[in-house]
């Protein structure tokens, strides 16, 4: 089956900016990822179509050879043909195979072969330059808001079937980028492999919003505990935690709770979670309702 052009698969012209291939890439991977389309055959076949064309195009080598006809879309080498006069024929046959001369004096002499050969496959040809490091692969991942704060593990689905095992580090971003050394394309003669280069989507939470490696949650409590103060428990990231509400506390009040934020990473210290308390009241019963028929607060008097 012939490989399509990468631009078409991208629907990117041929002018297209990194940028701009980047992007066209991500939308389509997420569109046609297997996740997404389980058991459809077609989103199947396009999404590793996406990855090739991009494997392609986000290589600026590779996307230089290919845009001046050096290697097809497929990365494959082209073969043009040598000589062209009459009574030249392919050489081993088929299209694109080396030419002799079927009459004396036209044809490569045994000296004159062995210099082509020699330059095409040791060293003094283009496609003899020694090893080569392997193409880096793109690929998009989607990570809950919890496994950004606290870490964790992900699985991604390579577009050959293959799974990739992805650990998330404490503290990523939406729209970061990991890159995971050696995962990528196979190496050329014996060159490293390439990269694989994951960029992340974080999920956002019900609960949680974050702000730095802080984070905030709104959390309700009730009246009498809003007024005498008391223990609550508060949810957190790595589990829930118990603290006191101060007396005479009021919608709006806001507690610390230290290191229970994004977590620890590195050299990087564990950020906080505040917590704002909302006074909810719910049904008051009959002698919280005849006090207040016969209480004057004080602002009033």
């Amino acid at each position: 089956m012939s490989v399509r052009d990468p631009y078409e698969v991208l629907g990117v012209s041929k002018t297209a900016s990194q940028d701009e291939i980047r992007k066209a890439y991500r939308n389509l991977a997420k569109k046609y990822h297997p996740d997404l389309n389980p058991g459809d055959k077609v989103a199947e076949e396009q999404f590793k179509a996406i990855g090739q064309a991009n494997d392609l195009l986000s290589d600026t080598e590779k996307r230089g050879r290919f845009d001046r006809g050096e290697i097809d879309a497929s990365g494959q080498e082209r073969h043009p043909g040598f000589g062209g006069g009459a009574g030249y024929g392919n050489y081993g046959g088929g299209p694109g195979g080396f030419r002799y001369s079927g009459g004396a004096g036209q044809g490569f002499s045994e000296e004159d072969l062995g210099d082509l050969f020699s330059g095409m496959f040791t060293g003094r040809g283009r496609r003899s330059a020694g090893p080569r490091k392997g193409a880096d692969r793109s690929y998009s991942l989607k990570v809950s808001f919890l496994d950004s704060v606290t870490g964790g593990k992900s699985r991604i689905t390579l577009p050959e079937g293959a799974t990739l095992d992805v650990r998330i580090p404490p503290g990523i971003e939406d729209g970061q980028t990991l890159r995971l050394r050696g995962k990528g394309g196979p190496g050329v003669q014996g060159g490293p492999d390439g990269d694989a280069l994951i960029t992340v989507t974080v999920q956002p939470d019900a609960t949680y919003t974050r702000d730095g490696f802080d984070l905030t949650e709104v959390l309700p409590v009730d009246l009498k505990t809003a007024v005498l103060g008391g223990p609550i428990t508060v949810p957190t990231p790595t589990g829930p935690v118990k603290m006191n509400v101060p007396p005479q506390s009021d919608s709006g009040t806001k507690l610390r709770l230290r290191g229970k934020g994004v977590q620890a990473h590195g050299a990087r210290e564990a950020g906080n979670l505040y917590v704002t308390l909302q006074i909810k009241i719910g049904k008051p019963d009959a002698a919280l309702e005849e006090f207040l028929k016969n209480w004057t607060p004080e602002s009033a008097e």
